[in-house]
């Protein structure tokens, strides 16, 4: 009976002790939750306001900082309206259309900086597709889409006859100018092919991947060949920029670099861009 009352205290006494410790544990963890949960109720009760004028001011500016550090089409947008700024100095324009063409910019940077702010506002509030999430997205990129259309007739409307008066008379001393039309067309067979390679080297397409890039020299060199042609009677020299061109093209199949077929390619598209560049400049001529 003894043994018995004993196990029955020590039992109560292990219960009590453990009741205490978890009273204590309770109070030390509401000692150290309180201060977060007085933060988050501190937060809960903050509103998102301006406590005064210039606080306004600031958190407008972090605003444009913000989008235009972290958002790539406003960047690229402020480029362009720097460059077109630039530009538009030197067509002359009066003080009305210089305000109009200004206000076209604004107006774009306007539509962008809201599309950011709704966009983000929507991932927000969303984590999953949904479908009324994406309208809001489309209708805010919608508005960009308007105003970017409206500022191209704008610009159409402010420059399209000072271009054309500064255009015709630029395409018409270049066609006369047989170096300058010959160095125009080089200059635009050279970014063909080099926007051409490069799409070769990106795309998986079957015609141009990886496996089928084309010679950038060969094609460089039947264009320049076609040229002489083009420009020159002599008949020595034609003959000698054709057997350079071929020896230029054989050296890029005998390097490794390039497949037959590639090199025969570029031949191919170089003398055709000349053909099609000089046939438009010499009808540019005749309607002159």
């Amino acid at each position: 009976m003894k043994q018995k009352k004993q196990e029955k205290n020590t039992a109560k006494e292990k219960r009590q002790h453990q009741n205490n410790d978890n009273e204590k544990a309770k109070t030390n963890h509401q000692k150290n939750s309180d201060p977060q949960e007085q933060d988050q109720k501190q937060n809960k009760d903050q509103k998102i306001k301006n406590s005064s004028f210039i606080d306004a001011w600031k958190n407008a500016f972090n605003g444009i900082i913000y989008a235009t550090t972290t958002q790539s089409n406003i960047k690229r947008q402020l480029i362009i309206a720097v460059v077109v700024v630039i530009i538009s100095l030197f067509f002359d324009l009066n003080r009305a259309e210089f305000l109009c063409f200004l206000f076209t910019i604004v107006l774009i940077l306007f539509a962008e900086m809201v599309n950011t702010a709704i966009e983000t506002v929507v991932d927000l509030y969303v984590d999953v597709y949904h479908p009324k999430a994406k309208i809001a997205k489309d209708v805010a990129a919608g508005g960009v889409v308007i105003t970017t259309i409206n500022a191209i007739i704008v610009a159409y409307f402010l420059f399209f006859d000072k271009i054309t008066d500064i255009g015709l008379t630029f395409i018409h001393n270049v066609t006369n100018s047989p170096s300058h039309l010959a160095f125009s067309i080089m200059i635009i067979t050279i970014i063909a092919i080099l926007a051409l390679i490069a799409y070769a080297k990106t795309n998986k397409h079957k015609g141009f991947n990886e496996k089928f890039v084309p010679s950038g020299h060969a094609t460089i060199a039947f264009a320049a060949n076609t040229l002489i042609w083009l420009l020159t009677d002599n008949f020595v020299i034609l003959i000698l920029s054709l057997v350079m061109a071929i020896l230029l093209a054989e050296s890029r199949i005998a390097a490794k670099e390039h497949k037959l077929s590639e090199v025969v390619f570029s031949a191919c598209f170089g003398t055709i861009m000349v053909l099609i560049l000089y046939g438009i400049s010499m009808g540019i001529v005749q309607l002159l």
